[in-house]
């Protein structure tokens, strides 16, 4: 989607055009003044509209990283503000230090929570030294988890929100499997009782992988989690930083110095200490690096007020003469 001020644009294609057009009907039902927010549905000349027009003087995207970088060069060569979040890949490090039941719980949901469909998921795990003997434990926590409709009480996610979101997620498992890498759970053939049709992707565990694999270059967006082993902290921290994306990463620890260590050295913009998923609070931004985001101020908190607004200077001088020798008047000043 495409913020524009007050205007959403949804591509037909969008994974899920449906939440925008009811937060929108919320909106107006909470008692919103009409016109304030806007939802309008098209494709590229839609947007390249408004990239154009003059009267747009900010623009706010999420989305892939090459529409996002199309929107970010054509809307800065409009003389336009732009602020672009795109793809991510975000690590979990985990120490031998740390909880084996916090690193277990926090993994398994922050993996596959949300169908695996949120820009700050956990799609890679990078086992330090011995804590590759936890593999086995974080196994059995994908096993005991599945997807289901919304009024199953033991459904742990939900479905994709879309069959061309699912077809990629597939094709993303099945070419990790012929590059090589070794698949512990396959999810690629869940299906859910009477709801056959569905787009359901079951838990996806895969250890053996490397760098060079699309499994752990893409963006999967899908209930896939694939394990890596390093022997040292600072190999993970490399492996990391080495990674075109920074938008968020986390490590589980139970050492005050790796914690900082990890902190002031990885180069990514949300980073969680035990914590899978560091979505950082509204009053904060959301500040992802390198090749997650296009931009100068990131979007919500302060660094949000900054981007839609408008500095404004004024330097003034007042003579008393000019004041003693103009019309008489009286003022009261409170």
């Amino acid at each position: 989607a495409i913020v524009c001020g007050n205007t959403f644009i949804l591509k037909p294609s969008e994974q899920d055009p449906l939440t925008p057009m009811r937060l929108a009907e919320l909106f107006v039902e909470a008692g919103a003044p009409k016109g304030v927010l806007q939802v309008v549905h098209g494709t590229k000349p839609q947007v390249d509209r408004l990239l154009e027009d003059p009267a747009v003087r900010a623009i706010s995207f999420v989305g892939s990283c090459g529409v996002g970088e199309y929107i970010y060069s054509k809307g800065t060569a409009n003389l336009k503000r732009v602020q672009a979040c795109v793809g991510a890949k975000n690590h979990m490090v985990i120490m031998p230090d740390a909880s084996k039941a916090h690193v277990v719980n926090n993994l398994v949901g922050a993996s596959v929570g949300a169908a695996g469909q949120r820009c700050m998921g956990i799609s890679v795990a990078v086992f330090v030294g011995q804590a590759k003997d936890w593999v086995d434990e974080i196994k059995a926590g994908f096993e005991n988890v599945r997807p289901g409709v919304w009024d199953d009480a033991n459904a742990a996610y939900g479905p994709q929100t879309s069959k061309a979101a699912k077809d990629r997620i597939l094709s993303l498992i099945a070419s990790g499997k012929a590059q090589g890498a070794t698949c512990l759970i396959d999810g690629s053939d869940f299906t859910v009782e009477g709801y056959e049709q569905g787009n359901w992707v079951g838990p996806t565990l895969f250890t053996d992988v490397t760098t060079e694999m699309d499994l752990y270059k893409e963006e999967i967006f899908g209930p896939v989690l694939a394990c890596m082993f390093v022997d040292t902290l600072e190999e993970a921290i490399e492996l990391i930083n080495n990674s075109p994306y920074g938008n968020g990463t986390s490590l589980f620890t139970s050492s005050g110095a790796a914690a900082r260590k990890f902190q002031h050295e990885i180069e990514v913009g949300q980073v969680g200490i035990n914590v899978p998923i560091p979505v950082p609070l509204p009053f904060f931004s959301f500040t992802g690096w390198k090749g997650s985001f296009y931009g100068d101020q990131h979007t919500y908190g302060k660094q949000g007020i900054r981007f839609y607004t408008e500095t404004k200077t004024i330097t003034s001088r007042w003579f008393e003469d000019d004041i003693a020798s103009g019309p008489n008047m009286s003022i009261n000043l409170k």
